[in-house]
């Protein structure tokens, strides 16, 4: 494919990937403190729900990448997804404040993000195929969509929600996925040649028929899962536990140079898990410290420039994605013309460096409270010590996915990857409740104490991922090697084959 070509492609699933993360993301700023504020939950309630919800999301593309690449294809699975999601949003708008319409609205989402997500990622990978040089440098800036559309959302529906209400706030999460879907829509033409080999063939309407049963029996299971927490534990670590177990299998069936870049796949996947812990803190403890322990106003020499509210300091660490990010994508240009790019698990070791430096700030920051909140501008910095870890881990899971599995596992790797990526989530809100407060103990001064501990402990944890990180370079650096060494090998004896006899 000529590189405008692939521009033009990756440009398209840019686009709707920027406004599907909008209406995600926009959801995302509000849920906890909805839960709090509208249906009376306490603290742990609240963080156990949403990091039920968030598992669930993120585990569900495991099946909706299957489907991608063996049933219907990524391209149309990709639009459906975010034809449910759309759905899935408007319920919240619409939706009395009465917890069966809480539910039945988050399993319609979670459905909608299983079809998406891994099957968006799964077209990056396959307009980049056959060049490993630029995937870093594509899954970053395809990473800055999902910053950019969260940036805005985190910003606006915040806003919105003090001005219009709760579901007016909701409403503007639909129309950001309804524009997201006009524009694939109108851009279509350019992923035509894009996908995976079910997109060629013709809908068969009865598997169709069957993917819509199986969707609505995981929409009543997602409701019942997230009204049982306990059910939603067992059903959390079991997802985990098989995905892995299948992970485990498919790594000793598969080719024996094909073995390297999987087992590799799997250690970095499991830094992962360790990093979104961390990452769950953003929607939970540290914007429950932002409602209680945070002074609204950003001041400069004495003089308020602006307030915000506890949401909207979310949007921190996407908005530090989109400054930073720029800059790691040329870093990574000039490092692959160059042939000097760094491993992507020295990248995962500096990034868990910012992780733990960003919670030190906020560990540190009790120190200088006054009446029990703390000035804004230690959030500001934390954000972007730990943007620079996202944008280190997270930012390239899904390309060490593309650059270590064969593309004939991409689809179910990328959904295996962010099962991961939500029981990690699942756990992470079960940390934030280590800093949850009594009814009768919301009072700023008896907050602080508990965040400092929480974050400084996290920091502390975050150091220890980065040792790991370190102490695994070895190994890792061994397996990338063998990676590319039977990748060379194939490649060669592919064309050896392909190449036509010369008859003399």
């Amino acid at each position: 494919m000529r590189p405008t070509s692939k521009h033009r492609s990756f440009t398209t699933v840019f686009l709707v990937e920027l406004w599907e993360r909008f209406g995600f993301y926009g959801m995302a700023a509000l849920l906890v403190l909805f839960m709090i504020d509208k249906l009376g939950f306490e603290d742990s309630r609240a963080n156990l729900t949403w990091g039920a919800f968030s598992a669930l999301a993120f585990a569900a593309p495991a099946i909706g990448g299957w489907i991608g690449d063996r049933v219907l294809g990524a391209r149309r699975t990709m639009i459906a997804g975010a034809v449910v999601l759309c759905s899935g949003y408007l319920m919240l708008a619409l939706a009395r404040q009465e917890l069966p319409y809480l539910f039945a609205a988050l399993s319609v989402i979670v459905v909608g993000n299983g079809l998406f997500k891994a099957n968006a990622a799964s077209l990056v990978r396959r307009i980049y195929e056959g060049d490993e040089a630029r995937i870093d440098s594509a899954f970053t800036t395809y990473y800055l969509a999902i910053n950019l559309g969260a940036a805005a959302s985190m910003l606006a529906t915040p806003w919105i929600k003090d001005h219009w209400g709760w579901s007016a706030a909701f409403a503007v999460c639909c129309a950001g996925m309804a524009i997201g879907i006009l524009n694939f829509l109108l851009m279509y033409r350019t992923l035509a040649h894009i996908g995976s080999p079910a997109d060629s063939q013709p809908v068969c309407w009865k598997r169709v028929a069957g993917i819509v049963v199986g969707a609505l029996a995981l929409c009543l299971f997602t409701a019942l899962v997230l009204e049982h927490t306990l059910l939603a534990t067992f059903t959390i670590w079991a997802a985990g536990l098989s995905i892995l177990s299948i992970f485990v299998y498919m790594t000793i069936r598969a080719a024996p140079a094909e073995r390297a870049g999987l087992l590799a796949a799997l250690i970095l996947t499991l830094q992962v898990f360790l990093f979104f812990i961390f990452y769950q803190q953003q929607y939970t403890s540290i914007t429950l410290f932002a409602l209680r322990n945070v002074d609204p106003r950003f001041t400069f020499f004495g003089h308020t420039l602006f307030t915000w509210s506890a949401a909207q300091f979310q949007a921190l660490s996407a908005i530090w994605i989109i400054v930073l990010g720029p800059f790691l994508v040329l870093l990574y240009n000039r490092l692959a013309s160059r042939g000097h790019d760094a491993p992507v698990a020295v990248k995962f070791t500096l990034g868990f460096a910012a992780v733990a430096a960003s919670f030190f700030l906020l560990a540190v920051s009790g120190q200088f409270a006054v009446d029990g909140r703390v000035s804004s501008w230690f959030v500001v910095w934390s954000y972007a010590l730990y943007a620079l870890g996202d944008l280190l881990i997270s930012g390239l899971g899904l390309a060490m996915i593309s650059r270590y599995v064969p593309i004939r596992m991409s689809g179910f790797m990328m959904g295996a990857y962010l099962v991961a990526a939500g029981v990690a989530q699942y756990l992470g809100s079960a940390v934030a409740n280590l800093a949850q407060l009594p009814p009768a103990g919301m009072q700023a001064a008896l907050s602080l104490p508990l965040y400092m501990r929480l974050f400084n402990g996290l920091g502390w944890a975050a150091l220890g991922g980065m040792t790991l990180a370190l102490l695994l370079l070895p190994l890792l650096k061994r397996l990338s090697l063998a990676h590319q060494s039977n990748t060379t090998e194939l490649e060669e004896a592919s064309t050896t084959i392909e190449r036509p006899a010369v008859t003399g």
